[in-house]
């Protein structure tokens, strides 16, 4: 009888890396203050070609290569890691405009940010430039049941199986109907809202367990809005919800724009 040792599991990575939350035009240091970065450490500024990257150390133990492989199929640590990533680009996008990186976009060190800045400089300063002066704000969008006209069963006799059965079928053809209509609903409102934003997105609705909602989502939309023309887009969501009483809209944001980048600054963990 012979037997395979087993391979001795692979020593943890020592030394750190750098996460990348996001690259902004420009970043005041009170900005920065106070704010930590993925581990727990304050973030900082890396500068290249008149951009900055604002980044923070990743012990490579937890967030090198083969670490962050594990880590993001666990989801409890997904969850921390992104509120952590968020903190950041959110304090950015308060302060101005901001490319927010792709969550786990680590780097081997400074002057690879930096280079990164450089290579893609045009891509960056042009995003930027279209993200100036507006702000992502979202719409969801959720059936509001009994709010449209319910269907009859035709009377008939047959006794009590019947009529449930009846009353079964009625039911079932309102849901239906109910959930056509809202989904129209959705169609429309989101219409209207792209049509006073300067950009917008309509995202795959959220299954309920996410959402937390009793009902089914039909509209996640994202729209990128000026925030001179802030105020109208908020009267216009309010007057499409009394519109649209089949619908239960709810207003989010503002938002980093995530939506709205093509993740110019996100690629591979250790490129």
């Amino acid at each position: 009888m012979t037997t395979t040792a087993e391979p001795a599991p692979a020593a943890p990575e020592t030394g750190s890396g750098v996460w990348l939350h996001g690259v902004v035009a420009e970043v005041a240091p009170t900005t920065l203050a106070g704010i930590p970065g993925i581990a727990g450490t304050p973030v900082r500024a890396v500068t290249g070609a008149g951009l900055v990257a604002v980044v923070g150390d990743a012990p490579l133990a937890e967030y090198g290569e083969e670490a962050l492989r594990r880590n993001l199929e666990d989801l409890g640590w997904l969850e921390r890691a992104a509120r952590a990533h968020h903190a950041v680009v959110d304090a950015l996008a308060r302060a101005g405009a901001v490319v927010p990186a792709r969550l786990a976009t680590v780097h081997r060190d400074d002057d690879r940010v930096a280079r990164v800045l450089a290579e893609r400089h045009d891509e960056l300063s042009g995003t930027l430039a279209r993200l100036t002066g507006r702000e992502e704000w979202g719409v969801k969008g959720y059936v509001v049941p009994g709010a449209t006209p319910r269907t009859e069963e035709p009377g008939g006799g047959g006794g009590a199986g019947a009529a449930y059965l009846r009353r079964r079928r009625a039911q079932l053809t309102a849901r239906e109907e109910g959930q056509r209509i809202a989904a129209d609903a959705a169609t429309a409102v989101h219409a209207a809202l792209a049509g006073h934003a300067v950009a917008a997105r309509r995202h795959a609705p959220q299954d309920r367990r996410l959402s937390g909602a009793a009902t089914a989502m039909v509209l996640n939309g994202a729209y990128l809005v000026d925030r001179a023309g802030l105020d109208g887009f908020r009267a216009l969501a309010g007057a499409l919800a009394d519109r649209h009483p089949e619908l239960r809209l709810e207003l989010t944001g503002p938002w980093p724009a995530y939506s709205f980048v093509t993740e110019p600054a996100a690629e591979s963990a250790w490129p």
